[in-house]
């Protein structure tokens, strides 16, 4: 993945699927668009094909993969998740709240991002689960 300055598509990430960048710089702050489990390959962490040509879908996997995505999108743009100042979080379905809240646990604690958490009706994909948009602060000349 190289690097970029104020915004751009990463290499070595899922492509957007539309006419937007995986982040955006504007002064000291970084925005990163909603970010899903999808993989450079169009593959999906956390659906994993189950019997009966269904996926077993996974809102921990998916969740670990969309924060480890936006860490990896931050270091393109020179910041980290400690710099993280805003989260906003689509889940399809509230019944996954519990597992999102236990990964995102893992990665962020009372000291964190502000954050929102909402119910939607569908994401781009029937096998998604998970999307997250974040905000960070980043000094351009680090802090």
């Amino acid at each position: 993945m190289r690097a970029a300055a104020d915004s751009g598509v990463l290499e070595g990430k899922a492509r957007p699927r539309g006419s937007f960048p995986h982040f955006r710089r504007a002064g000291d702050f970084i925005f990163v668009s909603g970010t899903s489990a999808r993989r450079a390959d169009d593959s999906i962490a956390g659906a994993e094909p189950a019997e009966g040509g269904a996926a077993r879908l996974d809102i921990r996997a998916q969740t670990r993969s969309v924060i480890e995505n936006i860490r990896d999108i931050l270091a393109a743009a020179g910041a980290s998740l400690a710099d993280v100042v805003e989260v906003s979080t689509f889940l399809v379905s509230m019944d996954d709240f519990k597992g999102y809240n236990e990964v995102y646990g893992e990665f962020f604690g009372y000291q964190g991002p502000a954050r929102t958490t909402v119910a939607v009706a569908a994401l781009p994909h029937p096998h998604l689960l998970i999307e997250i948009k974040a905000v960070a602060w980043r000094p351009r000349g680090g802090a």
